[in-house]
């Protein structure tokens, strides 16, 4: 397991909102989308106040620290008392030749994002409002690659989106599976990829398997499938995966993500009907894109009376009752919102 090096990587940006919100149960998490603030039965906080982050988060971030490291208060007595911290390489953001073939691009994404680390802090620097038109997402994208901290899964996501967005024959959207383990529930999201055909994923995570997969797999349960086995080599059981639909490359989009377009339920759902609901996932985004009704390019479809919202303001009114699920083996109606995801520590992945 990855060691505390998001701690001493948060230790270069000094103290300068409000963060975390009070733990719920499960159920009431998942209907409100705020599954993401706890993981494993463990809470998890979330920095709502921006950056420079302000002196109660960034107190409460060390206390929590102190809480779920295995080395306890001294890890943080360490880093914050020492004199002369090393210092923390800041990423390049990737660029590219218009030669440079697609996967090399992906290979080169995903470096720079394992490059900003894992965040083992407890504390989530970036408030992911799934909400949010894709614009605003954007824009917070874009900050994360000016303050190069560390990042969870969530994060991950948004940035993989951005880093991509001018890679217009590639097809993106969220994977996010719900994961059993010595009785708690675990939440992990990616960024998958099809191109040519080809499906892989984009992402962070503290286990190598559950992260990075090229575009090699020929369809998309081969890629979940993959997936369930790096699970089952971290004794997690596989409960739940849902599958947004492709996201538009247009970074000016005032759309939202549909982050759960499909929802499966495995205890629900026999192997060979798993297969055939994620295929059917696979068939309806190819549907959608040959319709024109999916990403569209940066050129192509853009409002040119709509702007980019201000980073403060309000996000969309969010609808997430229980009556909006659907059972496994149907589809989600289009316009429906979003939810979930994230890590804790121990044996989390």
């Amino acid at each position: 397991m990855p060691g505390g090096g998001g701690a001493a990587a948060a230790a270069r940006h000094p103290p300068s909102g409000e963060a975390a919100a009070a733990p719920r149960d499960e159920e009431q998490q998942e209907e409100e989308g705020e599954e993401d603030l706890r993981d494993g039965g463990v809470p998890f906080f979330v920095n709502r106040g921006g950056l420079p982050v302000d002196e109660p988060t960034w107190e409460r971030m060390w206390r929590h620290v102190g809480r779920i490291h295995p080395e306890g208060d001294r890890v943080a007595q360490r880093i914050r008392g020492a004199a002369d911290l090393p210092k923390i390489p800041i990423p390049s953001v990737p660029t590219f030749q218009p030669s440079t073939p697609i996967p090399e691009r992906l290979e080169a994404v995903q470096r720079y994002i394992r490059e900003l680390q894992y965040n083992h802090t407890g504390t989530q620097f970036f408030e992911i409002k799934k909400s949010r038109p894709l614009t605003g997402l954007m824009d917070l994208a874009k900050e994360m690659t000016k303050e190069a901290l560390p990042i969870k899964c969530l994060e991950a996501v948004i940035l993989g989106i951005y880093l991509t967005n001018n890679m217009t024959t590639l097809d993106r959207f969220p994977i996010s599976f719900k994961t059993h383990f010595s009785g708690n529930y675990f939440r992990h999201i990616v960024l998958g990829v099809n191109f040519g055909g080809r499906y892989g994923a984009l992402g962070i995570s503290r286990r190598e398997e559950l992260m990075y997969k090229a575009p090699v797999f020929r369809t998309l349960s081969e890629l979940i499938f993959d997936f369930e086995e790096a699970y089952r080599r971290c004794w997690h059981t596989l409960k739940k995966v849902k599958l947004g639909h492709c996201v538009s490359h247009d970074p000016h989009s005032v759309e939202q993500i549909e982050w759960k377009h499909s929802i499966l339920d495995l205890d629900k759902l026999t192997r060979e009907d798993f297969r055939k609901e994620l295929e059917r996932h696979a068939r309806d985004m190819r549907l959608k894109i040959g319709k024109g009704t999916g990403p569209p390019s940066p050129t192509k479809d853009r409002k040119k009376d709509v702007s980019s919202p201000q980073r403060g303001q309000a996000s969309p009114h969010r609808r997430n009752s229980r009556g909006d699920r659907r059972p496994s083996g149907e589809k989600k109606p289009a316009d429906s919102k979003a939810m979930p995801d994230l890590n804790g520590y121990q044996i989390r992945v």
